[in-house]
């Protein structure tokens, strides 16, 4: 089959290099998967030559690449347009051809601490250069692009591009000084920011900014301005232009506390362990600011930590203390009167309710994914209780159930079984998988002698 002609190619060019890096990511693994169709192979090999050019792009411009996000306009974080990338690297192309092709023979066989990165921080320079005096086609487009966010946007870049190598030898050292914070590599931190703001005397946010846009948890830059600042007390943490990022962690956690109070029992399993995840994150962002700020007991940021620590207890104790109820509404019971007096026995009279089994197994799941942070949050007591009850309300239902099973009190052996099947998934979160396994074993048994496909149980030995 003849490929696609020349005109068309050229369509999908414009079309691919307009397009985000993750959508053309996702273009070329598609693409990969019908190699053998002969009538795509030029724009397999358009798209792939797409994807070496931007993955050198982002390997020179590694500083400031992770700063560029959709249309720049994101409040929250130190962000610039998407597009303003593109344009300046097709600035320095067209400007620095020799210079670009060198970078791509380095990077070709980059090795940290062995390569010299100089003919990088080079391209970085001029593209900082490029940017503040707009001389050709590219960069004043890219300017144009960066200022019709906000204005002074296109000079902000620039900044952040001056203390590009400082940023770029750093981001090298980060997995160290996040895992461990040792003295020395504390001082290697206060180190590379002194040459920062050496720099530029207001280099410091962008400094950190450009630091945490590298980090795959961006919060945890507070762990690095801990350690440049030794420890600083929450008032003179407070009093500085650094204290943006701990402002920026304590209003995520109010963001991850309104999900959590949020979580739709609704959404089965899945759902139970994204909000039990958010708990873990919160008691992660709530132990960064208590170690790496010396908070104030009362009042302040202090205060404030204080009580989001006790919104996040409260929200997850209001979810543990649903449990019984939920098991109750998977696995319903009814009175039933045996003698002269009355027993709670399970029903087997209609099908599992799906939109119960659903919540059950949403909270069970979330109890089960909050082990880890159970203890930091505060609600470790609470949880073990509750797990201790709805063991033994889980116990009582399978034996019952084992027991009308046995003794042929059941109309529908397959109905009581697939009630036995809930309460097997149950026991596998209320306390290990092994415990699902035994209850489907137990029930398998169950039913195969009350069907007399089995011998019946021996009587229990009489001491």
């Amino acid at each position: 089959m003849p490929g696609l002609s020349d005109h068309k190619i050229e369509i999908v060019r414009h079309l691919v290099e307009s397009a985000p890096d993750k959508i053309v990511g996702g273009l070329q693994n598609a693409l990969s998967a019908a190699s053998g169709d002969s009538a795509l192979a030029g724009v397999r090999q358009l798209v792939e030559s797409e994807m070496a050019d931007r993955r050198l792009r982002n390997a020179v411009l590694a500083p400031v690449a992770p700063l560029f996000f959709g249309d720049g306009k994101l409040t929250t974080r130190l962000v610039f347009p998407a597009r303003a990338l593109a344009l300046i690297w097709r600035g320095l192309k067209a400007e620095a051809p020799g210079e670009v092709a060198l970078a791509a023979r380095i990077m070709a066989d980059f090795r940290p601490d062995e390569t010299s990165p100089e003919p990088l921080d080079a391209l970085v320079a001029r593209a900082a250069e490029g940017l503040r005096n707009r001389e050709s086609r590219d960069f004043i487009a890219a300017a144009d692009c960066l200022d019709a966010v906000r204005p002074g946007c296109a000079y902000a870049l620039a900044a952040c591009l001056d203390i590009g190598a400082i940023v770029r030898a750093a981001t090298l050292r980060l997995p160290d000084w996040i895992t461990r914070t040792t003295d020395e590599r504390a001082a290697a931190a206060r180190l590379a920011y002194k040459d920062a703001i050496t720099i530029s005397e207001d280099a410091a946010p962008r400094f950190f900014e450009m630091l945490s846009a590298q980090m795959a948890e961006p919060w945890t830059i507070l762990r690095i301005v801990s350690a440049v600042m030794d420890h600083p007390a929450e008032r003179y943490l407070a009093a500085s232009e650094l204290s943006i990022f701990a402002l920026r962690v304590m209003d995520q956690i109010d963001q991850n506390l309104t999900h959590i109070a949020k979580f739709d029992l609704d959404g089965g399993a899945k759902s139970g362990k994204q909000a039990a995840t958010v708990v873990e994150l919160v008691t992660r962002q709530i132990a960064e600011m208590e170690g790496g700020i010396e908070l104030a007991t009362e009042g302040g940021w202090g205060g404030r930590v204080k009580k989001q620590k006790g919104q996040l207890a409260g929200c997850v104790e209001g979810r543990l203390r649903e449990v019984g109820k939920l098991l109750g509404a998977a696995l319903p019971t009814q009175q039933v009167k045996v003698a002269r007096m009355s027993k709670e026995l399970p029903r087997f009279t209609t099908d599992p309710e799906p939109r119960a089994i659903e919540r059950a197994m949403a909270v069970l799941t979330f109890v089960e994914a909050i082990r880890t942070s159970s203890n930091y949050g505060g609600f470790a007591s609470t949880r073990a209780k509750v797990l201790e009850k709805a063991a033994e309300q889980l116990d009582f239902y399978v034996e019952e159930s084992l027991a009308l099973v046995r003794d042929g009190s059941v109309r529908d052996f397959t109905l009581a079984a697939s009630y036995l099947e809930v309460a097997a998934n149950c026991a596998a979160l209320i306390r290990e998988p092994r415990a699902g396994d035994i209850v489907r074993r137990r029930t398998a048994v169950a039913v195969d002698q009350a069907r007399g496909l089995l011998p019946p149980e021996p009587p229990a030995a009489i001491a």
